[in-house]
Parts: C-alpha cells; sequence; structure tokens
C-alpha cells in the first residue's frame, strides 16, 4: 500500500513538473518575444513582473517534486555512519522536520493572501495585478508540497515498521548514498 501511494504521489508529481515546464516555458517565450521588440522599438512590457510571479508558482509547486526526487540538499555525515535501522530512524525524523516546517510555511502563507483577497491588493507596478491571482497558486503550491510531504513521511514510516528498509531508503533515503551503492 505505501509503495501504491508513493508511486502515485510520483505520477502526480510528474504532471505537475510537466505543467510546471511548459509555463516556464511560455514564460521564457514570452520574455524573448519582448526583448526582440524592443529591439523593434516597441514593447508590451511586464515581463520582469510576469516571469517574477511565474518563478514564485513554479518553485512552490516544484518543490514537491524535488522532494520525491530526493533532490533537496541533505546534510548526511551522520546518516552514513549509522546502520539500516539507524539510517531508517534518521531519514524519518528528516522527513517530519521537513514536513513540519513546509506545513508551518504553508500556513503562514494563507494571511498573506487573505489580506490581499480582503483588500483587493494590486501590485505597485505598470500592470496593477491583483496579487489574488498570484498568490493563490503560490499558496497551493506550498500546499501541495506539504500534502506530498505527510504522505512521503506516512508512507515511509509505513515502510520502517514493516521492516521494508530498503523501500524505505529508496523513498526519503539520501540520494547520493544510494548512486554510490549502485
Amino acid at each position: 500500500m505505501a509503495l501504491k501511494i508513493l508511486s502515485a504521489l510520483r505520477r502526480a508529481n510528474r504532471i505537475v513538473a510537466i505543467m510546471i515546464g511548459l509555463m516556464l516555458l511560455l514564460c521564457a517565450g514570452v520574455v524573448l518575444i519582448d526583448i526582440v521588440s524592443r529591439k523593434l522599438g516597441s514593447s508590451f512590457g511586464g515581463t520582469d513582473e510576469i516571469s517574477g510571479y511565474v518563478m514564485a508558482v513554479a518553485s512552490a509547486w516544484g518543490m514537491g517534486f524535488a522532494m520525491l526526487e530526493l533532490a533537496h540538499v541533505r546534510i548526511d555525515f551522520l546518516r552514513s555512519q549509522a546502520n539500516r535501522i539507524g539510517r531508517s530512524i534518521l531519514d524519518l525524523f528528516a522527513m517530519l522536520v521537513l514536513s513540519a516546517t513546509i506545513t508551518v510555511i504553508a500556513l503562514r502563507c494563507w494571511p498573506v493572501v487573505e489580506i490581499s483577497l480582503a483588500n483587493s491588493s494590486r501590485a505597485n507596478t505598470p500592470l496593477e495585478t491583483p496579487l489574488a491571482i498570484v498568490q493563490i497558486p503560490w499558496f497551493a503550491g506550498w500546499l501541495w508540497f506539504a500534502a506530498m510531504a505527510w504522505l512521503t513521511f506516512a508512507a515511509a514510516l509505513a515502510l520502517v515498521l514493516q521492516g521494508r528498509f530498503e523501500d524505505s531508503e529508496t523513498a526519503i533515503g539520501a540520494f547520493a548514498e544510494q548512486e554510490a551503492a549502485l
């Protein structure tokens, strides 16, 4: 069951990653068109603002994918000195801390969105972008990351409790060690 959950999370995050990639590609295309149009004497402007918004949303949504691909940075000195059970405990602890931290961040993002909605806040830029349009997908990305983190933690915990340490390590272990083992 835990491996099915992890597999489903990976599939969902791959779809998210493709959508983020397409969004970034579209943004790069718009910036390129704006640069070329500047050389021709005109510009539709605002591409710096739009690309900043795109990066914020892409970062928030991309972190869940990075977590499941073991792409987040970890300091694993203690872990490398431990046996299988010790590594599993350290992996679970790291995942628990990550999940709790991301949950706090996601919860702290909501007041930002709430204030923007309540005040109909707009960017202090020529585009005067309604901030909620950008902040809602940004907030949703943080919620997604928090949900992915807790579901991954729960699946890894289930694997450890079942004594399936290798499966748990594949799900939440340190990528560098896994590469060295291959």
